[in-house]
């Protein structure tokens, strides 16, 4: 099965990392989470509310809305922000020139294997997300791209909100004793499909290079 693919390249300031990848990721679980399932009996139970909460960013202007779980909350920020560390730390490695690194949420499920072969993981949806960071010269430069960020980013999670809306491949709903092979069943108050965030760093490309600069170019010309 080819797991489903979605890039997204953006340029930002070191500071937005964080926020910017916790409100793409939050955004995407936040589709991809039921409430806790109940069972009854084999083949017969009730699924629970999932609670949600508004979340404002302090260096971008946006607000969007995420599961208000403690748990997953706590997941998706250790992983931004070590993804935001890792970048900022490859300022002072190559003295101030351009850094950029991938991020990605994949969601999939786990096929089991004959004794004595272990389990198998199987992507089916897969969110990439490219970063550049740059360094802005003034204030000015900063509130402006603080602005023309949080459009970008307003975009792409109306662009998620379609998508997810659209007919697409999700796993079948199992049956009890198959649950933990297609949900994560670990979160107390809420059960999402099975996921993995991953990341690392990577030399800047000509592509991105060329966006960051037209959309500098924009965005301070307004």
């Amino acid at each position: 099965m080819n797991a489903r693919t979605q890039v997204f390249e953006m340029a930002l300031e070191g500071r937005q990392v964080e926020e910017a990848v916790s409100s793409l990721f939050h955004t995407l679980l936040f589709h991809r989470t039921l409430g806790k399932f109940h069972y009854k009996q084999e083949g017969n139970y009730c699924v629970g509310t999932v609670g949600y909460e508004d979340a404002d960013c302090d260096f971008i202007d946006l607000t969007y809305v995420r599961c208000s779980s403690g748990d997953i909350k706590k997941i998706v920020n250790k992983e931004a922000t070590a993804f935001s560390e890792c970048l900022r730390s490859q300022e002072r490695e190559t003295q101030g020139q351009a850094r950029s690194g991938h991020i990605s949420l994949t969601f999939y499920q786990i096929k089991k294997a004959r004794w004595p072969f272990p389990s198998e993981s199987i992507p089916w949806e897969v969110w990439n997300l490219r970063m550049e960071i740059m360094t802005l010269a003034s204030e000015i430069e900063r509130q402006l791209y603080r602005e023309k960020v949080g459009e970008l980013l307003a975009e792409k999670i109306l662009y998620i909100a379609e998508s997810m809306n659209r007919p697409s491949y999700v796993p079948k709903m199992p049956n009890q004793p198959e649950l933990d092979l297609i949900f994560d069943t670990s979160f107390v108050d809420i059960q999402p499909y099975l996921f993995k965030i991953s990341y690392g760093t990577s030399p800047p490309s000509t592509s991105m290079g060329t966006t960051v600069r037209r959309l500098l170019k924009d965005t301070l010309s307004i």
